[in-house]
């Protein structure tokens, strides 16, 4: 099982107010809260947000360089998949792959994508069934 992520942010006031209605939706508690960070657990996971440093903010994060591409997470159903695609589209939040969504991984994943204030990608796929 996976502990925890840490990523760091450049702007750790935009990822929580981004991170924080999608991380509770998804039955993520918020667990630790400091100067320069926060988490959100679910379960024995947590997910943990650190403000980068001022010397390393001028080197943007780009996905498909080594290191994380995306972060996926369950949804519930497939109505969650679509109403959190209507309330991202609704905070202004562009959906990738809109021409194939929620098919973009294929005709058997109904999923969403997008991207956070870093540009990272995140996932969130329902259940088959």
């Amino acid at each position: 099982m996976l502990h925890h992520i840490e990523l760091y942010v450049s702007n750790l006031k935009k990822t929580i107010e981004f991170w924080e209605w999608l991380l509770t939706e998804l039955g993520y508690k918020k667990f630790q809260e400091w100067e320069l960070g926060v988490s959100w657990k679910y379960e024995e996971t947590y997910l943990v947000f650190v403000q980068a440093e001022e010397r390393f903010l001028d080197i943007p994060f780009h996905r498909c360089r080594v290191g994380l591409n995306h972060l996926a997470f369950h949804a519930a159903s497939k109505e969650q998949v679509d109403d959190l695609t209507l309330t991202l589209k609704d905070k202004g939040v562009r959906v990738l792959y809109e021409n194939k969504h929620p098919y973009a991984g294929g005709k058997d994943h109904y999923a969403l994508y997008f991207e956070d204030p870093d540009r990272i990608k995140v996932e969130v796929v329902a259940p088959l069934y």
